[in-house]
């Protein structure tokens, strides 16, 4: 008997409000919504660059009450979550929940969102198998999601995430719940972040509009009843068309965005696009999905020891998770080559027209070359890590089965150690 296929496909995004300004009007959007009492999440940088007060003071003058939280962690733990979803219950209730800061904030707001109105703790609700995978019983506080950095996509995803501490893994909580209600995204916020910061987060963006564009398709599942659809179906032909205008984007403005001069007003430019390619490539990896980068990203960031980036807090080591999901993306790429080789080099092409050749390594050749140009580090090693280091990183990346399961060709243990090898140094 053959096993039938996948013939429907799944399309959601939050509502979006978009462009220089907007960061301005969330007070009108919240209370539209009849919220009184509002939660502001955010970051202790965010919030001494004065963007948590921006937001805050709009919903004051919409008449909201407004308490702020700036405790969270960059790059958030299991123990930096549970701390905030405390304060959370402890000091509500409240109506809304605004995120204000990079994908930290708003996954951190993710959890809050959830878990003040539902029974059980955090770990209750995380992927398995780290966590137990329960579903919400009731409805999440409406969020809103004002990212500040340009690249993590949360604002219009269904994931939380977060670094389990005690198993040194990258994981998180994944349902349609989470997904937030509004997206905020202000050009201005982000446009004065750290070229280091640039880098890695364009990156992520990077990376979610290609394995999203790269992702098993999704008439290529085995069919699906309503109730066993998730969020990620595979690229598809909406996710498509955002994929690949977020990559002409790329193409257009990474390079300068990252190398910008203070006061450049091509800088300033190339943010919006940037701003603008980020909100895209959320729009398509939020319904494809993303696959093999992403999934080593996790372990790569969790198991970190020493590394410091610069423009990020230096009081403690991390590899923030664009870098972590770039460092293994060329080699990634020329595995998945076979799958779909007329995508890649689309792909490709998109990113570089004056890309030549019809083989497995044009798209690893134009992102090695761009990912030097932005002074992302050559590599696994750079960061750290070395061969002894390459089953620990294999084993973690084979915990994320939810994401692997969307790449476009079968993935072995053994795959991912020749690529976690190939990818201890680029050039």
């Amino acid at each position: 008997m053959t096993t039938p296929s996948e013939t429907v496909f799944t399309y959601a995004a939050p509502a979006l409000k978009f462009g220089r300004g907007a960061a301005h009007e969330v007070g009108y959007d919240v209370r539209g919504w009849g919220a009184r009492r509002a939660l502001v999440v955010t970051d202790p940088g965010v919030a001494a660059a004065g963007h948590a007060e921006t937001v805050a003071a709009s919903l004051r003058g919409h008449g909201i009450e407004v308490l702020v939280y700036d405790g969270t962690h960059v790059e958030p733990t299991d123990v930096s979550l549970v701390e905030a979803v405390e304060f959370a219950r402890w000091e509500g209730p409240f109506d809304a929940v605004v995120a204000v800061g990079g994908g930290s904030a708003i996954d951190t707001a993710k959890a809050v969102a959830l878990l003040v109105t539902n029974p059980g703790e955090l770990m209750d609700y995380v992927n398995a198998p780290v966590g137990k995978a329960r579903a919400p019983e009731q409805p999440v506080l409406p969020l809103v999601a004002v990212p500040t950095t340009t690249g993590t996509g949360s604002e219009s995803t269904t994931i939380c995430v977060m670094d389990v501490l005690s198993l040194k893994v990258k994981t998180g909580i994944s349902h349609a719940a989470l997904r937030p209600r509004l997206a905020v995204v202000d050009p201005a916020l982000s446009a004065t972040q750290p070229a280091g910061v640039t880098a890695a987060a364009g990156m992520d963006i990077l990376c979610h509009a290609l394995e999203s564009y790269t992702a098993r398709w999704f008439g290529e599942f085995p069919a699906k009843t309503a109730e066993q659809r998730v969020p990620y179906c595979g690229s598809n032909p909406i996710a498509d068309l955002w994929s690949e205008r977020a990559l002409g984007l790329l193409a257009e403005s990474f390079r300068e965005a990252v190398n910008r001069e203070p006061g450049d007003p091509g800088g300033a430019e190339a943010a919006d696009r940037m701003a603008l390619a980020a909100t895209f490539a959320g729009l398509g990896f939020g319904n494809a999905g993303v696959h093999i980068p992403h999934a080593n990203a996790y372990p790569i960031a969790g198991r970190v020891r020493d590394f410091r980036p610069a423009g990020y807090p230096q009081d403690e080591a991390m590899v923030p998770h664009g870098m972590a999901v770039s460092l293994t993306a060329p080699e990634a790429f020329r595995f998945t080559f076979d799958a779909a080789p007329e995508r890649h080099l689309r792909a490709a092409r998109l990113l570089d027209p004056a890309a030549q050749g019809s083989g497995g390594d044009v798209l690893p050749d134009v992102l090695a070359r761009l990912m030097q140009d932005i002074g992302i580090p050559n590599g696994l090693a750079a960061v750290g890590y070395g061969a002894a280091d390459v089953d620990d990183l294999v084993e973690g990346a084979l915990q994320q089965q939810r994401l692997l399961a969307t790449a476009p060709k079968a993935v072995t243990g053994d795959d991912i150690a020749v690529i976690m090898s190939a990818s201890l140094e680029h050039w």
